[in-house]
């Protein structure tokens, strides 16, 4: 018989489950979430590169963030919370995953980095009224239980001319061979059952949730894993990884 899924709003208790497992291994660079790593730099670039001209920022600058307030929705073990506050940000990382939290937490205190990290959501977070010129949601749109909810709470969090990014997996056969089949089960990449195929969102929904919740998209990049190079890089091509940054009108 199978198992129901259990969902709180945007929430999904087995994709929680399946991360609170993995807790303590965010930041093994060896570990279930080595991948996470080396994807880290092209996914941190974009975001300093496209705020930083946004906001009329010098992206050479080692505090080319500084003054902004900037939001990681599913921030996990906290891998890109940190390099954004060494560029300056005041970053607030959120994670339903209350062991996930404070790994983060233990993790920045060792690093004598001030990041505010909470065990909440996006929901939450919204009722509240908090408003932040960068939203991120990275890598967890396809671990929600309600993508177009999900959207909605997170759009509301921007500031008026704020940025929100969204990272995350095309439902394409493309996608399904390389980051189910090849990514989990054959290289063993990312730790099995992390993704689910049919949660994957396309560059078309993603795009009509954002400007049902009043943000237009600027910029949009695939990215890809290069064989020859050995690492990920930005590209046009979007059939498997993407990424888009959408700005709310001032």
């Amino acid at each position: 018989m199978e198992q129901q899924q259990k969902t709180t709003g945007t929430i999904d208790d087995d994709a929680v489950a399946h991360f609170a497992r993995l807790a303590g291994q965010w930041w093994d660079p060896r570990g279930p979430w080595a991948t996470l790593h080396r994807f880290n730099p092209v996914r941190l670039a974009y975001i300093r590169d496209q705020a930083a001209a946004h906001f009329s920022r010098d992206p050479a600058r080692l505090d080319s963030l500084q003054g902004l307030r900037i939001l990681d929705v599913g921030c996990g073990g906290g891998v890109l919370c940190e390099p954004l506050a060494r560029l300056g940000a005041a970053v607030v990382g959120v994670d339903p995953v209350a062991q996930t939290i404070a790994a983060a937490q233990h993790h920045a205190g060792a690093a004598g980095l001030a990041i505010d990290y909470r065990c909440t959501t996006a929901e939450a977070l919204a009722e509240s009224g908090e408003v932040f010129d960068v939203v991120l949601a990275m890598e967890v749109v396809e671990h929600v239980a309600d993508f177009n909810l999900f959207i909605e709470q997170a759009a509301a969090l921007v500031k008026p001319g704020g940025l929100m990014f969204v990272a995350t997996l095309n439902r394409t056969i493309k996608s399904f061979v390389l980051l189910i089949v090849g990514a989990e089960y054959i290289l063993r990449w990312i730790p099995r059952g992390t993704h689910q195929w049919d949660k994957f969102i396309t560059p078309d929904e993603l795009e009509i949730a954002l400007e049902r919740s009043g943000l237009s998209i600027t910029h949009e990049t695939g990215v890809i894993y290069d064989l020859l190079a050995d690492r990920f890089q930005l590209s046009t091509d979007m059939d498997a990884n993407y990424m888009v940054v959408a700005e709310k009108a001032a």
